[in-house]
């Protein structure tokens, strides 16, 4: 169904194959976690980046919430979409991006994991933290806050299941 609405909006096919593969990466990451809502998992993994139907902009998290939000998705749902820009971003790095000043850093295991579960996905290829942290440095101007909060998730939700 969220493939489905996905080509309804127009989401153009790299972002919905990176959309599948943040779901892949998701659920991977979820299988650490029994008490993870994995159907939840799937709805905002592939409905992340629907707001890029409409822009690429940093605010394609808050449009897309909009659009799911049009759909009568819950608001579980549009907090992972709302949330899943990096390792997210606080209310005063939103207010310095002109987005509505609120917090939009993950707070629940869901929205943790489709985060960093994006972070991970480049394109549709599976890439690891260090890999990110030297993209942020490329594009970011002051990362240093960014990246603390990367390796926390990181931290979290994928170094205690490596082996």
């Amino acid at each position: 169904m969220e493939i489905e609405l996905l080509k309804k909006e127009k989401t153009p096919e790299n972002v919905i194959e990176h959309s599948k593969a943040v779901y892949n990466k998701a659920m991977k990451i979820a299988s650490n976690f029994n008490q993870a809502d994995l159907d939840l998992i799937r709805k905002g993994a592939l409905l992340h980046d629907i707001g890029r139907s409409k822009t690429h902009g940093i605010t394609h998290a808050i449009v897309g919430a909009e659009i799911a939000r049009s759909y009568g998705y819950s608001q579980d749902v549009l907090n992972i979409i709302e949330r899943h820009i990096g390792a997210g971003i606080t209310e005063s790095e939103a207010v310095k991006l002109g987005l509505p000043a609120k917090s939009y850093v993950p707070q629940t295991l869901e929205e943790k994991i489709v985060a960093h579960a994006d972070n991970l996905i480049s394109g549709s290829e599976e890439v690891d933290v260090d890999f990110v942290i030297a993209k942020w440095k490329r594009r970011i101007e002051d990362p240093d806050d960014n990246i603390e909060r990367l390796l926390k998730l990181d931290e979290e939700l994928i170094k205690p299941f490596e082996e």
